[in-house]
């Protein structure tokens, strides 16, 4: 991973994505006892952080094909169409059969051609993998691809601008390119801030791959948190994110449900469960709640009215 890409995304991502909102939380750390700072990625026209990634992702490359292929629960697929639109290249994003309604429709609004396959988001993946093949169009896989983690790291550049030391920054886990970009930025500028990822119980693939220093697949990954629902992991992932990452935690349905209605009452805003993941770690872990500023992300905000 390059830091200076890291630090050059900061600056040329979209505007709409850069300069998000942070400020320490009081309320919401008071009711968890901790300091807690707070990243606020919502508030773009996707409603999460995964513009950061796909934009700097189309915006490094020397040349566009005149189309991609993407599996996505919803939030990458949208960052991806958003991109893409803005420039005119083609989107065919693969999601799985019970896919957030409201992610598609959001995906399909942005111009991306959205095909329903598959169980869960692995499966949606293979479709889409398999698709590309045959059609001879790119693959874009978020967490495999560099840029994708050097735009997510950009996030990084500007939580570590704030004017005082951070202990810990507690990251939302799926396929790891959020966690590996901040992780790299943070390992560079604070070697002593502590870096932890989150991974939903019912989708521990990436906690589990990670203590084993190889590939763990799950049979399942059967979580409200859809944004982290990871059941095969991605080699290359694995390899960036050893180095950076200093524990990964597990949070049961309970908590992440928990943490999205402490959100919502707490400071007012909206997360969907995998984006309020570092909330609901703060629950569920004593450990966690040190006596330092810890940061966490909201990272997504696109959950059902009726949830």
């Amino acid at each position: 991973m390059n830091i200076d890409n890291i630090a050059r995304a900061a600056r040329e991502i979209a505007p709409v994505f850069r300069n998000t909102p942070q400020f320490e939380a009081d309320r919401l750390g008071g009711h968890l006892g901790v300091r807690l700072l707070l990243k606020v990625e919502t508030v773009n026209p996707i409603r999460s952080f995964k513009g950061r990634g796909t934009d700097w992702l189309l915006q490094s490359r020397p040349a566009l094909p005149p189309r991609l292929v993407t599996a996505s629960a919803g939030n990458f697929g949208q960052g991806l169409a958003w991109a893409c639109r803005a420039r005119g290249v083609r989107c065919e994003v693969y999601a799985a059969e019970g896919a957030n309604p409201l992610k598609v429709e959001r995906m399909r609004e942005l111009g991306a051609r959205v095909t329903l396959a598959g169980r869960d988001f692995d499966d949606a993946k293979a479709h889409a993998r398999a698709h590309a093949a045959r059609e001879g169009v790119e693959f874009i896989e978020d967490g495999r691809d560099l840029a994708i983690t050097e735009g997510a790291g950009s996030m990084a550049v500007e939580l570590a601008s704030w004017p005082g030391p951070i202990e810990s920054v507690i990251v939302p886990l799926g396929n790891g390119a959020l966690l590996g970009g901040i992780g790299a930025w943070m390992r560079h500028v604070s070697p002593g801030t502590r870096i932890i990822g989150v991974c939903a119980a019912k989708a521990p693939a990436m906690r589990e791959s990670l203590r084993a220093g190889r590939v763990v697949e799950t049979a399942a990954a059967d979580t409200i948190a859809d944004g982290i629902a990871v059941r095969v992991p991605i080699p290359e992932a694995l390899d960036y994110l050893r180095p950076l990452v200093d524990d990964v935690v597990t949070v049961s349905e309970d908590s992440l449900r928990a943490a999205t209605h402490l959100v919502r009452s707490e400071t007012g805003l909206v997360a969907e469960p995998a984006g309020a993941a570092g909330v609901a770690a703060l629950l569920e872990h004593r450990h966690l709640r040190t006596a330092g500023l810890v940061a966490t992300p909201l990272c997504g905000s696109n959950v059902l009215p009726d949830r």
